[in-house]
């Protein structure tokens, strides 16, 4: 009996290092660390609550994903795999804080649509290089609707262009590997 919890003990150990050493994850553990970075909440005004931390973090993954995109089909599969990896760590979230399987599942489909959501307005904003449609995108979605808050004004609509810059100097090679640190 012993023999057989500690290899399923095994198991498990060695799936959480091969899951945090997949390519996805490591672009998932940066995005944290981008979306946790303290001028987010401090400089730009995001709400330093769960509501603003998964806002935070859902515009540095789509950052990524929007830059995952154009590398083929490796890209495609990556982009999909960051989704899965933020998606899991948010149920993971979730029962942490005590919602129960039934509220899980409904709370992350909600988040997974708001993000889908966000992911095309974010993405088109960057792409036609619209600062005022990004502003407005970001108004509706990081600041929900706080109007006080001037993304422009405020200097994150140039942050985050600086950051959109960045990943995109990055080559296919580190992105696919996984291997980006933003300074």
């Amino acid at each position: 009996m012993q023999e057989k919890a500690q290899a399923w003990l095994g198991n498990l150990l060695d799936w959480g290092k091969s899951r945090q050493s997949s390519n996805a994850e490591k672009l998932y553990v940066e995005a944290i660390r981008l979306a946790r970075a303290p001028h987010f909440y401090q400089k730009y005004g995001v709400a330093d609550s769960v509501d603003g931390r998964f806002d935070a973090l859902s515009l540095i993954v789509i950052l990524l994903m929007r830059r995952l995109k154009p590398l083929g089909e490796e890209g495609k599969v990556l982009s999909q795999e960051l989704f899965d990896s933020m998606f899991a760590d948010m149920d993971l979230s979730l029962r942490e804080m005590g919602a129960g399987d039934t509220g899980v599942a409904k709370r992350i489909r909600v988040m997974a649509e708001a993000f889908l959501g966000r992911l095309n307005s974010y993405v088109q904003a960057i792409d036609k290089n619209d600062k005022k449609q990004f502003s407005s995108a970001l108004k509706r979605n990081l600041f929900r609707g706080n109007e006080t808050i001037d993304p422009v004004a405020n200097g994150l609509v140039d942050y985050l262009f600086d950051l959109v810059e960045k990943f995109d100097h990055f080559s296919a090679q580190a992105l696919l590997a996984g291997r980006i640190t933003v300074t």
